[in-house]
């Protein structure tokens, strides 16, 4: 069984993606209020990895996986953007480089800084 993993994207991620095969991957979410790409993430072993790299992760009901470091979401997203792609190897490759992102989730626990938001 897999699992799911939403990418949140706000109006400077979804212009990242614009005019690619992503942009018809995008879903909407919670009734339209939010896009997202959302990454199939297979149990073994990507999922099982997630899941034991970052303990405060976990499945939500909807089979989601959550609570996992905004470091970790921001390079999936990374690596979506790169690979233009939301397979596996996307996973694939932010594991390659979990040492990288758990020193920075590290740092998000001791200061998570305010997202930068864009006035108009």
């Amino acid at each position: 069984m897999g699992y799911s993993l939403a990418v949140i994207l706000d109006a400077k991620r979804f212009e990242a993606i614009k005019g690619t095969g992503l942009e018809e991957k995008v879903s909407d979410m919670f009734g339209g209020a939010v896009k997202a790409l959302i990454l199939d993430v297979p149990e073994e072993p990507q999922a099982k990895k997630i899941l034991a790299e970052f303990p405060g992760a976990r499945i939500d009901a909807r089979g989601f996986l959550e609570e996992v470091p905004v470091a970790f979401k921001r390079a999936v997203f990374e690596e979506i953007k790169n690979k233009k792609s939301i397979g596996p190897e996307v996973i694939d490759a932010v594991l390659a480089r979990i040492g990288e992102i758990k020193e920075m989730a590290a740092k998000e626990s001791e200061y998570l800084p305010p997202p930068d938001i864009e006035v108009e």
